[in-house]
């Protein structure tokens, strides 16, 4: 009997494995790859990006698994707050300018200047409600976070707005992969938090690409994993739990202590098929979006516009953000090297809107609208590669705060983890993990002091 069954291998997963390594543990990922949601890929001393692609800084659990696993982070540099809309492309200067400096109507122009200015008040609020307090645990200031404005849309708090108006917004409120008609009015301020203050958070990017990290801790609990293996079943009794997966179209019945199920909710409240009741209709209400992502390497020589700029807001175009992922490698070189790496992302309304098209439909797509940007930049395109994702992420809907302790709460023998259990996006998949390997270790660490104190009776 295993002491753990870890059911899929992304961050959450690989961050409960990671504090569980020292045990008999067995880890279950149905694709062939390692890493879930965070995908890249080396390209010389630039990384091809599709998912998840900042993470949390000092004194978080981010922070904790990096410097266990002896992987680093730096801060992310650049500008955060560049977009590019009706043909102008702006980067410096307050946002608040941006209504004036684009060319819109001045319907549009005085209802961006009235929204902004509400947003911007929200999320100084946000900013202390989603500050820390001294010795809070974590799932405290989540509820806090989660509950804040969390009683109507992104889209009824802002008001119907004119066109190039609700264009501006959009974009950084769609990152979550849920549109403004179905975000909380609390998650889309946040996002915005996220973007105006680099001290929120979610501000540092992993040295070599994002798959440095679950390469890393995958090579070295290789031993304990089993890839292209889909679990169909895991039913809990009174002293283990048992998990039916399929591997080369085998069935295989593995018994074990305890289980973390890291898997997408849908997933999870599938296979967990005796689960208690209340908390598989909580997973039956969280809610997710889909998001199309595509990575690019180009080979141009010269210094570009984008070199100084690390995300580019993009309305009205087939991707709601552009990332430019080769940022951190030009900003620590002296010389420019030659070529950029760069990831669009088309979450919610957009990544639906391209699901069902082909790579190359959607490699056109995206070129065209690139070239709107910066003329001549398909000339230097080396490689696309595009990648879908059905559940992109889950987002914070009105009312989601309402469920977040049953969530948070274990069924007996089964633990989850995973990012839709929080708003903190690749700190909660880390978080939940932790957690989740913290409560199997002291049950297991107990299990394992009871057996060896009456082993010594009997001796006596």
């Amino acid at each position: 009997m295993k002491d753990v069954i870890i059911v899929g291998g992304g961050l959450a997963g690989l961050s409960a494995a990671w504090r569980l390594k020292h045990h008999d543990i067995l880890l279950l990922e149905s694709d062939g790859r390692i890493g879930g949601r965070v995908m890249s890929e080396r390209r010389g001393d630039f990384w091809l990006n599709w998912g998840g692609h900042v993470y949390a800084g000092e004194g978080s659990a981010t922070d904790e698994l990096f410097k266990s696993v002896g992987v680093s982070s730096l801060p992310v540099p650049g500008i955060l707050t560049a977009m590019s809309l009706n043909g102008t492309l702006l980067k410096k200067g307050p946002v608040e300018s941006y209504p004036f400096r684009v060319p819109m109507s001045w319907e549009s122009r005085l209802a961006l200047v009235k929204a902004g200015a509400k947003v911007k008040a929200s999320v100084l609020r946000y900013g202390s409600i989603a500050k820390r307090k001294p010795h809070e645990d974590y799932a405290s200031r989540q509820q806090r976070i989660l509950e804040f404005m969390n009683n109507k849309t992104f889209s009824e708090y802002t008001g119907i707005l004119p066109e190039d108006a609700d264009a501006i917004f959009r974009p950084t409120v769609s990152r979550s992969t849920g549109d403004p008609e179905e975000i909380s009015a609390g998650a889309g301020v946040g996002y915005f938090h996220t973007i105006w203050d680099k001290s929120s958070g979610l501000s540092r990017n992993v040295l070599g690409g994002p798959s440095t990290l679950t390469d890393t801790i995958a090579s070295i609990i290789a031993g304990s994993v089993s890839l292209n293996t889909e679990v169909t079943e895991v039913v809990q009794h009174e002293d283990h739990v048992t998990v039916t997966y399929v591997k080369d179209g085998i069935t295989h019945v593995e018994d074990a202590r305890y289980a973390v199920l890291a898997t997408p909710a849908p997933i999870t409240r599938k296979i967990a098929v005796n689960m208690d009741q209340k908390l598989s209709d909580a997973l039956g209400e969280i809610k997710y979006g889909p998001h199309v992502s595509a990575a690019i390497l180009t080979d141009e020589t010269e210094p570009q516009v984008w070199d100084d700029v690390y995300s580019f807001a993009t309305p009205k175009k087939s991707f709601d953000i552009l990332i430019h992922c080769s940022n951190l490698t030009h900003s620590q070189k002296v010389q420019r090297k030659q070529g950029s790496s760069f990831m669009t992302f088309s979450p919610a309304g957009r990544g639906r809107a391209l699901m069902d098209k082909s790579e190359e439909e959607i490699t056109d797509l995206y070129l065209k609208d690139l070239d709107s940007i910066f003329p001549g930049f398909s000339s230097h395109v080396k490689e696309v590669h595009v990648r879908k994702f059905p559940y992109g992420s889950a987002y914070i809907y009105p009312g989601r705060a309402k469920i977040q302790t049953t969530l948070t709460g274990h069924d007996d023998r089964l633990f989850l983890a995973g990012d839709y259990l929080g708003t903190l996006y690749t700190e909660t998949a880390i978080q939940t993990g932790f957690t989740a390997a913290q409560h199997i270790n002291s049950m297991l660490n107990y299990t394992m002091s009871e057996t060896a104190r009456d082993s010594t009776l009997n001796t006596v």
